[in-house]
């Protein structure tokens, strides 16, 4: 210790220590002891590390050796932001570069980083660049070249010694309270020498300093106690808790990886070794492989002799006897699972290392049920359903329904469709599971970030008790007055999974309802944001009750029109039609069989057959329905006789399509009407055409009042009708200025002649395209009134001078530059043209302009003709090329998204036109007003009530139960062959080859 290189017991120079330790006389004559000699600071290590010329980036802290592992954990969960982890994997095998087959090499990192991925684990190793911890790195790497972002990242811990990494200088920070964010790391592995560089495929550093250098093995006390102290943990998930396991899996290694395998399996820890990765690893697996009764002294050191070779040889008496006892531990087969490459019907590593746990599951720990209810719940915690069916749903064991019902919350709760879907084919009945408690944990455990969570929320915090008056108790037993797999479906919708709903859905009866509510919920879905864009796997799975429909349609027609119009009482009274109408489901409503059904309302006991031509023939010589020129569908009108022939006659005029050409007659008589007393006969005193054009008007109103509804002013057509008839009443006998008001009225109500076309298959179409393209119109406008307004005021101020009459300025700006991009050019512009004959000097004349200020003197006019030419020239430029090209561009872009969906969206509002039509009076305007009279008497003087759904007697119940039956029975049909085709595709076939 002479001089400064003298190395210390610490593996630190002299100049390396603190000024108090080379003191001589301080430790003078001492043996060295690192808990003595030691001193502990604050770390001046941690924050985020990137390593260079990589663009890796993890976290790293720099502790002491007995740093307490709860401190530990609290900073990987609660300021690292790691998630609790499902599972442990502790990676240890060689610490120095070894070979591997290529292929044994692929099937550890794809089944490693697939057991992390999927299970959600925290995967801990040495964390150092090279042997076993290299392979871990690279596996994550390439996990992480070949996956997108959704698919999450694999937490990958390591935990190294401090005074062993190289280049560890550039993680000190000489600020110890700040930390180093970011602190640059960089790999040289040329010239690290004796120690280690970190690798850079790790996300998180945990480095244990005791003060020495370049002494290896420091960080293993500390990793056990964290381990141990992790696998101690409960995590609690849907109701369902777990206690973190910890599986240790093995490749290669030396005499300390045969230590860590006889450690962790004297302490319960269950161990995955890789046969076939080298020394100690093949020497526990060609042991395991032996019958116990051939387990002997002789054979474990034969293995170990062909194995390790000349390091076998050369080791002590004392020591090949601690090797052979550490090795004798293989008998604890219930521990200890080998994975052989293509033997024992292993796949993967990922099913060894889950099955090995399950396997040490079955220990002293748990008995009986409990013991596989355990290891259920670990296959749920770990969302592997493949594990679960071939582990744990077998022959040995047969679950009750009752039992499934707590893993069965945690899996609607933790979202895992494929578990819900595992469980219902294992006996459990939503009927029987869904209860009110149920429910009500349920909704007590929705997901935070859903936008159901917090309307929820506010509507109990007002009311505690709403939810709970949805149900009824009797006699201590929570029984639902309504369908409890209803509510479940629902739970599902305002979550917006999807897949459960899907799952629910298959699950219940009246399927083509509970689709248009699927079909709800997808529209809530995408108003809260999330997951707006499907896949188009998801996509399809939604159309999958449209196809139901389809297949009940194909099968008998009419029954499937009457799961349309089937009054549902699990879902509030309504129809299955309703709620498609609701959700907007364009493609269900636009389906041919929903049309066919709207078709046959609109001809109503008339066949659809007849012509148009006859109809009106017949509407305007009604006795030439006694002629048999109509046919009907009614079977009693077809054998009417002559004598009978006021029937026939009823059932013409109360069929829609009827009822809605007599009002398109009756409209275009008021129009015509309308025009004759606006343009010939608006005389002082009403004539009696005006009298009729307001009993006309009266009986319009009154028929507006009988539509009025809650959802009558979100119809765009109804606010107009509103409009027309206000309107109509602002311009009444006010002469000249009423004339005015009546005549911009009569424009109003002949746009509501487009509402009357919309029932055309060819007009229908061009008025929904009409319709979008006036939103561009208006987008259109605000640009154009910036170059107008611009180019007006400019033009005007450069023109005319302290010009004061209002009227003309507003002529000059808008007016003027409107008509210039039609081709109207202002006078004056380029002051040659005009003359005093157009135009007022003074302003004083009312009917003309004021000249534009000129040189009395020249006779030349007095503002500089050029600068108004250059701006006529940018202003057409921009107007008349620009914009109206523009505008063009924007008609046909709106044409061409509208008119691949017209059809559909025709389709849609052709049934609003159908059910106003179906519930209007038979007779027209103004005779309407006899219906309106009939009516009044009815509901008010008589008191009549409205007619609405009938309650179905004995003989329907059981018609519904029937064609309830026959919907499932075809619902299960089709499930099963979408089934079959699925595993009959290409990409499914591939796809299980793979995973085989």
């Amino acid at each position: 210790r002479g001089t400064w290189k003298v190395v210390c017991e610490c593996g630190y120079t002299r100049q390396q220590h603190l000024e108090e330790a080379t003191r001589p006389h301080t430790l003078q004559g001492k043996d060295w002891d690192p808990k003595k000699h030691v001193q502990e600071m604050p770390t001046d290590a941690f924050g985020d590390i990137v390593f260079t010329g990589l663009g890796q980036k993890g976290k790293y802290v720099r502790l002491s050796q007995d740093t307490p592992s709860s401190v530990i954990y609290h900073l990987m969960t609660q300021y690292w932001g790691l998630d609790v982890p499902n599972l442990l994997i502790s990676v240890t095998g060689g610490a120095k570069d070894f070979n591997m087959k290529p292929r044994l090499k692929s099937i550890f990192r794809r089944g490693l980083v697939k057991v992390a991925q999927t299970t959600g684990a925290w995967i801990i190793t040495g964390g150092s660049h090279t042997g076993v911890m290299k392979q871990v790195g690279e596996a994550v790497r390439d996990f992480t070249l070949s996956s997108s972002y959704n698919e999450g990242e694999v937490v990958t811990v390591g935990i190294a010694t401090w005074g062993t990494v190289h280049n560890r200088e550039g993680l000190v920070h000489p600020s110890v309270s700040s930390g180093s964010f970011p602190a640059e790391y960089i790999m040289d592995e040329e010239g690290q020498g004796h120690l280690t560089c970190l690798d850079s495929n790790h996300s998180h550093f945990i480095l244990v300093d005791d003060g020495t250098h370049g002494r290896y093995g420091v960080e293993i006390p500390l990793r056990t106690k964290l381990e141990k102290f992790i696998s101690e943990q409960t995590k609690e998930k849907g109701g369902v808790a777990i206690k973190i396991p910890v599986v240790c899996v093995v490749l290669e290694g030396g005499p300390g990886t045969l230590h860590t395998i006889y450690n962790a399996i004297t302490n319960g820890t269950p161990c995955v070794v890789v046969e076939g990765s080298g020394r100690v690893a093949d020497v526990i697996a060609q042991v395991a492989g032996l019958p116990t009764g051939e387990i002997t002294i002789a054979r474990i050191q034969q293995a170990l002799s062909v194995f390790f070779r000349e390091m076998f040889e050369t080791l002590p008496e004392s020591s090949v006897v601690e090797w052979t006892k550490k090795v004798n531990i293989v008998r604890r087969r219930q521990l200890l699972t080998v994975f052989r490459e293509g033997k024992d019907g292993q796949q993967d590593v990922d099913v060894a290392i889950l099955q090995a746990l399950l396997k040490a599951s079955r220990s002293h720990d748990y008995f009986g049920h409990e013991n596989w209810d355990h290891q259920l719940k670990l296959a749920v915690a770990w969302n592997r359903v493949d594990i679960a069916r071939s582990e744990i749903f077998s022959d040995e064991r047969q679950w009750k329904p009752s039992e499934l019902h707590p893993v069965m919350m945690a899996a609607l709760i933790s979202n895992k469709p494929e578990f819900v879907k595992l469980f219902l084919e294992n006996g459990v009945r939503l009927k029987e599971f869904v209860t009110w408690d149920t429910l009500l944990h349920l909704y007590q455990h929705l997901d935070p970030s859903c936008l159901f969570h917090s309307k929820l929320q506010k509507v109990l915090a007002e009311e505690p008790e709403r939810l709970r008056s949805l149900y009824k108790r009797s006699s201590g037993h929570v029984a639902f007055t309504m369908d409890p797999v209803r509510d479940l479906l629902i739970w599902a919708i305002v979550q917006n999974r999807r897949e459960l709903a899907e799952i629910i859905w298959a699950q219940v009866t009246g399927s083509v309802s509970q689709h248009a509510w699927l079909r709800v919920g997808q529209r809530w879905g995408s108003s809260q944001g999330g997951n707006v864009a499907r896949k188009p796997s998801a996509n399809s799975r939604w159309k999958r009750g449209a196809r139901v429909f389809t297949e009940c349609h194909r099968k008998d027609e009419e029954r499937a029109q009457k799961l349309l119009t089937r009054v549902s009482e699990a879902w509030g009274r309504t129809t299955c039609l309703q709620l498609a109408l609701k959700a907007e489901d364009m493609k269900f409503v636009s389906h041919g069989g929903i049309q066919a059904f709207l078709t046959k309302v609109w001809w109503g006991q008339l066949c659809v057959d007849n012509g148009l031509w006859r109809v009106i023939l017949c509407m305007v010589a009604f006795p030439l329905l006694y002629t048999g020129l109509i046919t009907f569908r009614c079977q009693r009108c077809r054998v009417l006789q002559a004598t009978k022939g006021l029937l026939r006659v009823r059932a013409f005029f109360n069929a829609p399509v009827v009822i809605f050409h007599l009002n398109i007659l009756s409209y275009f008589a008021f129009l015509c009407l309308f025009a004759y007393v606006l343009m010939v006969d608006f005389q002082p005193t009403p004539s009696w055409c005006e009298y009729l054009i307001y009993f006309w008007l009266f009986s319009l109103v009154c028929e507006e009042l009988r539509q009025v509804a809650l959802l009558y002013f979100s119809d765009f057509w109804n606010k107009l009708d509103i409009g027309a008839i206000l309107l109509f009443a602002a311009g009444l006998r006010l002469l000249y200025p009423g004339r005015v008001i009546l005549s911009l009225d009569f424009i109003m109500f002949c746009l509501r002649l487009m509402h009357i076309f919309t029932v055309s298959k060819t007009l229908g179409p061009k008025i929904i395209i009409v319709k979008r393209m006036m939103k561009d119109v208006f987008f259109f406008l605000f640009l154009l009134a910036v170059w107008v307004v611009s180019f007006g005021v400019a033009k005007q101020a450069i023109l005319i001078h302290n010009e004061s009459r209002v009227d003309w300025i507003f002529r000059g700006v808008i007016y003027q530059s409107y008509l210039t991009i039609f081709g109207q050019m202002p006078a004056y512009i380029d002051g040659r043209t005009g003359g005093l004959d157009q135009c007022s000097p003074n302003g004083t004349d009312p009917y003309k302009p004021k000249c534009p200020e000129s040189d009395a003197i020249r006779h030349e006019p007095a503002f500089p003709e050029w600068l108004t030419v250059i701006l006529l020239c940018l202003y057409l430029l921009f107007t008349n090329i620009l914009l109206l090209n523009l505008l063009i561009a924007m008609f046909n872009y709106t044409f061409q998204q509208v008119q691949e969906h017209t059809d559909q969206i025709w389709k849609f509002q052709r049934h609003d036109l159908i059910e106003e039509y179906h519930g209007r009076p038979p007779a027209p305007p103004p005779f309407i007003l006899l219906s309106h009279l009939h009516l009044f008497i009815k509901r008010v003087v008589l008191k009549i009530p409205a007619k609405r759904h009938k309650q179905l007697n004995q003989a329907e119940k059981n018609e519904e139960a029937a064609l309830l039956s026959w919907e499932i029975y075809l619902k299960e049909n089709y499930l099963q062959n979408q089934q079959y085709q699925q595993k009959q595709r290409p990409e499914q076939q591939i796809q299980d080859i793979r995973d085989k």
